[in-house]
Order: structure tokens, then C-alpha cells, then sequence
């Protein structure tokens, strides 16, 4: 039988699940995920928590023990999604042992309200470290223009960073000068950068979506022919220019002093065209250094019946080019389709986060008042 995850995982490319729950947990879910699908990594975001802590009765204790002791809701929040954070953490801490650190990472992210402010976000990157406490941490930092100091600031203080909401190339370009500039400044500061990991988090998905119905609404017949060839192309793109900027000397000094290159993760890559096969985005995606972060039926959809045909980017670049160059004749102002993502992109985690808090407050609520099942007011 074909280990069709082994493949690609041969071909370079780390197979992190995008999802965290307490079950998952408990389950023992993670664990064979690790040990049967390849599993090297784990991302989290605010939509994540958000599903995990209304859907399940696995929170309840801890929500009694939180509810006794009179914690804020921000301070529950934190100290529930610490805990599955840490926990899988450990669960993940054989792949970060065998891969020196490269993987076996998880994610927790700074609150998506934070998103605008530098100073905010590095306070809660440094108290996030601290709460989890675990080598293989990852904190999630978005790429918003006063993310990008955050970021540089934040990996300066010697803490793994993987930034996430990048959308152009543009801005993917500044990410990677902020990790350079953190890591000369972590160096400076006397941190051993081969302790220091960091991924940049491309979406994917999410590209073709926008510029998709802007080709529909554009309605010719050769706007139409490039629907659903943005999100590849743009991806492709990224890693042209990672490639470019991870074979300067200013990097190749940092490496010498131990540093590991910053990983392009390519984030958001469930389908959301029906019409698309459902392994695309991982398919098209294959290049060695890169990570994948999947939904759970992306990786099962992929062990079952995703093709790996080796390096499926660096040979299409041009092609990348190509196809950027027709949609901005088309029509597609890519400017305002990075713009409008970025936006959507906190506003959506933001409102997770505000859904999260208010299902906490109820569940608080409840387990202050001897609710036998404290998450049914969630």
C-alpha cells in the first residue's frame, strides 16, 4: 500500500495538522497522527479554539477549578488554550528531538484584537512564552504593518515566532527582513539562534476565493479561463522570493552562527471550491523546505489519494509570472485583493475571539453557579 504522505513528507515538506482540541488530546488522536500520518507539526488559530471549546464537555473541570478561583474570561481563555498548547507540545516533542529543533512545533496565537498594536503584541508573545513554557512553541504573530516590528522584536528577545497572514509577496518579502533583522538583534543579545525556529504562514485558499469572484464579476470568457490559478501562482511566487533572500551572505552569516532558515508554511489549504480537487493545494505545492498545514480531512484526502510528483514549484515560476501578468490585465487589482484579505483575515479571528470570550463567560457563569455540565451554557 502506497504511504502517499511519506512521499511527499521525502520530498522536503514538514505535514503539520491545522487543528488543536482538547478530545483530540485525550484521545490520543494527536499522538497517532504523529506516528501514522506523519504529522510533524501543529497549527492553531482563534477559529480553532473557538469550535474546540463550544463543542465539547472535555473543558468542564478545568472551567470549575477557573470558576472557583474567580479568573477574568480573558485569563480562562488563556489558561485553557495554554494547557492544550503545552500538552501537545509534549506530544509533539519526538519529532522536535529528531529534527534538531526544525519540527514538532505547535502554535498559539497573540489576541487578534492586538493585531494593530506592536507593543501589545510583543507583551503577550513574551507572557505566552512564559505560560506554555515548552522549547517547541511557536507564537503566532500576524503580518500586519505593525506586526512586522513585533515580529523583529519578539525573535531579538530569543522567542520562536511563526508569523501568519501573509497574502502577497510584498509583505512576505517584509516578514523575511524582520526575521533577519530579530535574529541579528537575538544574536547581539547573546541567544543561540539554533535554539530560535521560525515559519511564515503564505495563505493560499483564501487568494483564489477573492480573486475568483472578482474574475466572475469581470464575466469574459478570458477572465473566466484564470479562475482558480491566483492562490498557486501567487504561492509559487513566495517561495521564488524565499529562496532569493535565503541565499544572500547577510543570511548565509546567520546560518554559519547556527540559525535555521525561516520555512515557508503554505496556511489555508483547504479547499473551498467544490469544483477543485481537494488535495490541490498540496498537490501544486511541493518544494523542499516548505511546510503544509492541513485540516484533518486534507491530510486523510491526501493519504488516500494525492499524487506527489516531485517538485511541482520552482519549475512553474515562470509560469507564476505569467499568470500574474494576465489577471492584472484582466482586471485583478492585486493591491486591493491583499488588502481586503489582510482585513478579513483579523476581522474573522477577531470575531472567533469574541465568540470564544462570550461562550467562556457563559460557561464560567454556569460553573460558579454548580451547573453539572458547565460548557451547556457555552
Amino acid at each position: 500500500m502506497t504511504d502517499r504522505l511519506a512521499e511527499l513528507s521525502a520530498q522536503g515538506v514538514a505535514v503539520w495538522l491545522d487543528d488543536l482540541s482538547r478530545v483530540r488530546l485525550t484521545s490520543g488522536s494527536l499522538d497517532r497522527m504523529r506516528t501514522e500520518q506523519h504529522v510533524v507539526g501543529v497549527t492553531t488559530n482563534p477559529s480553532i479554539f473557538q469550535k474546540a471549546l463550544s463543542d465539547a464537555h472535555a473543558y468542564d473541570e478545568q472551567l470549575r477549578d477557573l470558576a472557583l478561583q474567580g479568573v477574568t474570561v480573558e485569563e480562562a481563555v488563556r489558561l485553557m488554550t495554554a494547557k492544550d498548547v503545552r500538552w501537545a507540545s509534549d506530544v509533539m516533542r519526538p519529532a522536535y528531538d529528531t529534527s534538531n529543533g526544525v519540527d514538532g512545533r505547535v502554535s498559539i496565537e497573540v489576541d487578534p484584537r492586538k493585531a494593530h498594536e506592536t507593543a501589545s503584541t510583543v507583551a503577550e508573545a513574551k507572557t505566552l512564552w512564559w505560560l506554555v513554557d515548552r522549547p517547541n512553541l511557536f507564537i503566532k504573530i500576524p503580518a500586519t504593518l505593525a506586526g512586522l516590528p513585533a515580529i523583529t522584536e519578539v525573535l531579538a528577545a530569543g522567542i520562536s515566532v511563526n508569523v501568519t497572514l501573509i497574502f502577497s509577496v510584498e509583505r512576505y518579502r517584509a516578514v523575511m527582513e524582520a526575521f533577519l533583522a530579530g535574529l541579528e538583534q537575538a544574536k547581539a543579545n547573546g541567544h543561540d539562534l539554533s535554539k530560535i525556529g521560525s515559519v511564515a504562514s503564505f495563505f493560499v485558499s483564501r487568494v483564489d476565493t477573492e480573486v475568483d469572484k472578482r474574475l466572475d464579476k469581470i464575466g469574459s470568457d478570458a477572465a473566466k479561463a484564470l479562475k482558480g490559478k491566483a492562490a498557486i501562482a501567487n504561492a509559487r511566487l513566495a517561495y521564488e522570493a524565499y529562496t532569493e533572500v535565503f541565499g544572500t551572505d547577510r543570511w548565509k552569516a546567520l546560518a554559519a552562527a547556527g540559525a535555521h532558515p525561516q520555512r515557508p508554511l503554505w496556511a489555508s489549504t483547504g479547499t473551498k471550491n467544490p469544483e477543485f480537487l481537494d488535495t490541490i493545494y498540496v498537490e501544486e505545492l511541493i518544494a523542499f523546505g516548505t511546510v503544509n498545514t492541513m485540516p484533518e480531512p486534507v491530510i486523510f484526502a491526501y493519504e488516500d489519494h494525492g499524487t506527489t510528483r516531485g517538485d511541482t514549484v520552482t519549475g512553474n515560476v515562470a509560469d507564476a509570472h505569467r499568470v500574474f501578468s494576465d489577471l492584472t490585465a484582466a482586471g485583478i487589482d492585486f493591491a486591493d485583493v491583499f488588502k481586503v484579505l489582510e482585513d478579513e483575515g483579523v476581522e474573522k479571528f477577531e470575531a472567533s475571539w469574541n465568540e470564544l470570550l462570550e461562550g467562556v463567560a457563559k460557561s464560567l457563569k454556569a460553573a460558579a453557579s454548580g451547573a453539572k455540565n458547565p460548557s451547556d451554557a457555552a
